[in-house]
């Protein structure tokens, strides 16, 4: 059995050619006040939720945009919960926050964005 620490290790090798991608969506989405909260999703099947950014070969991962926002509207993150997601949440320019859907369930993982330094954390 994986632990927690090898799966999500595995899960930011596997995403990692998509980061340029999705730290252009993020600046994008902050730069245009779209929102402060930018929330990339990754599915190994079709989600819908957000804008696709990209389906990754061989690895069968769907990437897409989305935000706190949407996920509140689509009761992914439930209205009492957000000042406690916003309370974990990290500086988006320093770390990308994926929910990563899998047949286990579902969770946010933040992971650095390349040359911040850090190290990536799960949250609950």
């Amino acid at each position: 059995m994986e632990t927690n620490g090898h799966l999500f290790l595995q899960i930011q090798t596997e995403l990692q050619p998509a980061f340029p991608t999705l730290a252009q969506a993020a600046d994008t989405i902050l730069d245009a006040e779209v929102s402060a909260y930018p929330i990339f999703v990754a599915a190994r099947v079709e989600a819908p939720i957000g804008v696709l950014l990209a389906h990754l070969q061989p690895t069968g991962w769907y990437l897409y945009a989305s935000t706190l926002e949407e996920l509140v509207a689509r009761q992914v993150v439930l209205e009492q919960r957000v000042a406690q997601f916003r309370a974990v949440y990290k500086d988006p320019r320093q770390h990308f926050c994926l929910f990563i859907i899998q047949e286990q369930g579902s969770n946010f993982l933040f992971v650095p964005r390349p040359s911040s330094g850090a190290t990536p954390t799960q949250s609950n």
